[in-house]
């Protein structure tokens, strides 16, 4: 009887690499669940509100445009006022609403005195809150 060699195969060896298919998957299932809840983490509770006569709607802040064209005329919300009578046309609207903006609209051309001239009339007239209007530049690519 001859006794033969049992001969063991080399098994397969231990993989030193990460597999990348369970962790995608896990990362696609997490993107769908995150794509589906994150719509209902946006919208707000619906309450029906009680009603009250008490209370106010709050309103967008009052302006009016004051516009000085290149001639040095003046014109408020593009009406043409005589310049005798813009300082009693903007004592008006301060009259009705003392917390008016004043948007300044003026002209390139126009000179910095007449400019200084018509924002000391608005301070005499008792509007104090007084913006600059100008265009955007748009860059060139």
């Amino acid at each position: 009887m001859t006794f033969g060699r049992l001969e063991r195969t080399p098994g397969p060896q231990p993989m030193s690499e990460i597999n990348m298919t369970p962790l995608v998957d896990v990362m696609l299932v997490l993107v769908v669940i995150f794509i589906i809840t994150a719509p209902l983490l946006v919208s707000a509770v619906k309450v029906n509100l009680p009603t009250t006569p008490g209370a106010t709607t709050l309103q967008a802040p009052r302006f009016l445009t004051l516009t000085i064209d290149r001639a040095g005329q003046t014109f408020i919300n593009d009406q043409f006022q005589e310049a005798a009578a813009l300082l009693a046309a903007l004592q008006q609207f301060a009259v009705q609403h003392p917390d008016t903006e004043v948007r300044l609209r003026a002209d390139a051309t126009v000179p910095y005195g007449r400019v200084v001239e018509v924002m000391g009339i608005t301070h005499q007239a008792g509007l104090h809150r007084i913006g600059f209007v100008a265009e955007q530049v748009h860059a060139v690519k």
